[in-house]
């Protein structure tokens, strides 16, 4: 064996057990391994750096960007609601939802772009369930590399495995040819990945560190506020059809603060704050503060029809409405004056529903009190309005603002946008119009451009310790196949293997396949191993559509290390997965693909 493939060999070792070992971070290997192999001359300083440039890579940095416009911009989290209102807030039920969803998906397009939409998506759905994203994001994406096993152009391994044996004369695999086994596949996984997460993955919290700020409902609990939210709709013929709430001094003739809208829209509803200006249209649904009794008033007076509460439709007011505690401070124009006439919905866009002063909540029919030094006041209003109070601190000092304003998009407005950017992104990467890489990064400047996120926002959603894992993994890939170490390996297990029959040669081929794509592409795998595959049946007189099937079903089993695939690397941080956790999970979901594959394929493509 030459000395430089033999080098490899042992790099290889040793960062698996630097990975196993948890004691040194897994980027830091993989720059360990950048620095590593220039140094040993097996590759120039170019090709040791030059995942830093590869495709790969700049594929799962644009996707960063494509999902933190989704989740700028409300889409994930609305989705995720979505999910939540039809898996309920059970970890079984949410994944036996979610798991076949992304699965469908990934079978009409890159898997990777699949995990990227969801993965806001269900950081945002863990949220609203209270659960763990680690016991969701590792089977979402074991779920969307199973579901690239569904079709012909589910993966590239599949179209690899296929494109082989028509160029050797041999008819290619049908669209449908793959979905047997992938379909057997992802039921087993369905089986398999609810019952695995629960007993081998730590619900680790992916929560910030540090003390959190207070909810909505603890607000409204300071300032005696609680249960005065109502939901109403403007009928037909009612006398605020036209209108503005200040046209009808609604807060001042039946004590009721109309704070925010909702109102078909071309393609959504949308949600808004009400203003001063603000007309109200038949059929709005108006969402109103105050006494029950006064809201009964407000609803007979005006024609109005008095609607019940959901709690979903209270997730969703969430992502546009807010509230935030203010101080009036020594010096503040505010002094002396009344609610009324500070005009606070006219300067700021904001309501006020409650006072407190001397610690105390001031009674309901405050409107008239003259505000004085040290009085706080709890306002209520949209999440841009209640950002735009820091600019105002003569007027006010803002102390605290809910949690619910961390997870409040800031882009909501863009959401129709945002989905049109990801819908042609998807489009592209289906019908191979341009490389995946290519639409994955115009979907990402279109996010900027049509400012679904701002640059410093996509700077931030950057991964960058997933993105110097793969980067740093290429280049011990690329070593690999330099030295002639895949060759090598590839040969002995072939000529091991072979004499034993066709079943024990797909056997064989399975294991070296998916040991190898744990640690190279899985695109790589399949063109390296297919010809082999080839060549052995061949060898054997047998028809190559059961081994090739074989050697594609295995190449996308990259379940076992973070680094196997850019679905894998996606979830490792926003989950806080450790490189076991991929082991201890993935190994058995493996074995479960190999023993379905050897089960089936011999009744699909017999030998």
């Amino acid at each position: 064996m030459p000395g430089d493939m033999l080098f490899v060999f042992g790099l290889l070792a040793v960062t698996i057990v630097l990975f196993v070992s948890d004691k040194v971070r897994l980027d830091v290997v993989a720059l360990l391994v950048i620095i590593t192999l220039p140094l040993s001359g097996v590759l120039t300083v170019g090709q040791a750096v030059a995942g830093f440039g590869d495709p790969v890579v700049l594929l799962i940095a644009a996707l960063f960007v494509v999902g933190e416009g989704l989740f700028r911009t409300g889409v994930a989290a609305a989705v995720g609601a979505w999910l939540l209102r039809m898996g309920g807030t059970g970890e079984t039920r949410l994944l036996l939802f979610l798991l076949p969803t992304v699965a469908v998906l990934s079978a009409f397009m890159s898997s990777t772009g699949a995990v990227a939409i969801f993965i806001p998506v269900v950081l945002s759905l863990a949220r609203e369930a209270n659960l763990s994203p680690g016991r969701l994001l590792l089977p979402l994406a074991y779920a969307s590399l199973i579901g690239g096993m569904l079709t012909l152009i589910g993966t590239p391994p599949n179209l690899v495995a296929s494109a082989a044996m028509e160029q050797a004369g041999f008819a290619p695999f049908r669209f449908f040819d793959f979905t047997p086994i992938g379909l057997a596949i992802l039921v087993a996984g369905l089986a398999y990945l609810p019952v695995a997460v629960r007993l081998l993955l730590p619900a680790r919290d992916t929560r910030a560190d540090g003390p959190g700020h207070p909810p909505l409902r603890e607000f409204a609990r300071r300032y005696g506020v609680e249960g005065r939210l109502h939901r109403l709709r403007v009928r037909p013929g009612s006398a605020l059809a036209g209108e503005t709430v200040f046209d009808h001094g609604l807060r001042r003739a039946f004590r009721v603060t109309v704070v925010g809208i909702k109102r078909d829209g071309l393609l959504l509803p949308s949600l808004m704050p009400v203003l001063e200006t603000t007309r109200m249209e038949v059929g709005d649904l108006l969402f109103a503060e105050g006494a029950a009794d006064d809201v009964e008033r407000l609803c007979a007076g005006l024609d109005l029809e008095h609607l019940g509460f959901p709690e979903g439709e209270l997730r969703r007011m969430h992502q546009v409405f807010g509230a935030a505690e203010v101080l009036i401070p020594p010096e503040s124009p505010l002094l002396g004056k009344s609610i009324q006439e500070a005009r606070f919905r006219h300067h700021s866009g904001l309501s006020v529903i409650g006072l407190r002063r001397d610690g105390r909540p001031v009674p309901a029919h405050f409107t008239e009190t003259r505000l004085a030094m040290g009085d706080t006041l709890l306002l209520l209003g949209g999440w841009k309005q209640i950002q735009a109070l820091s600019h105002q601190p003569r007027v006010f000092v803002v102390l605290e603002t809910p949690a619910e304003l961390d997870d409040a998009p800031p882009h909501a407005d863009r959401a129709p946008l945002a989905l049109g950017i990801v819908a042609a992104m998807l489009a592209l990467m289906t019908t191979g119009a341009v490389p995946a890489v290519v639409a994955a990064l115009l979907a990402a400047l279109a996010m900027v451009a049509c400012r679904c996120v701002t640059m410093d926002e996509s700077y931030r959603a950057m991964n960058w310790s997933s993105l110097v894992l793969i980067a740093g993994m290429l280049p011990l890939a690329a070593a690999l196949e330099k030295t002639g170490g895949v060759t090598l390996i590839v040969g002995a297990l072939v000529a091991g293997v072979g004499s034993h029959g066709p079943l024990a040669l797909c056997a064989g081929l399975f294991l070296l396949t998916s040991l190898l794509s744990q640690f190279i592409s899985n695109t790589a795998t399949a063109v390296l191993v297919a010809p082999i595959a080839m060549a052995a049946a061949a060898g054997m007189g047998l028809q190559p559509a059961p081994f090739m099937m074989t050697v594609a079903i295995a190449a996308t089993s990259a379940f076992s290390t973070p680094m196997a695939t850019p679905v894998n690397t996606l979830v490792l941080a926003p989950g806080r997965y450790r490189f076991m956790d991929f082991v201890k999970l993935g190994v058995p979901l493996q074995l479960i693909a190999m023993a379905l594959t050897l089960a089936i394929v011999p009744l699909v493509f017999p030998f």
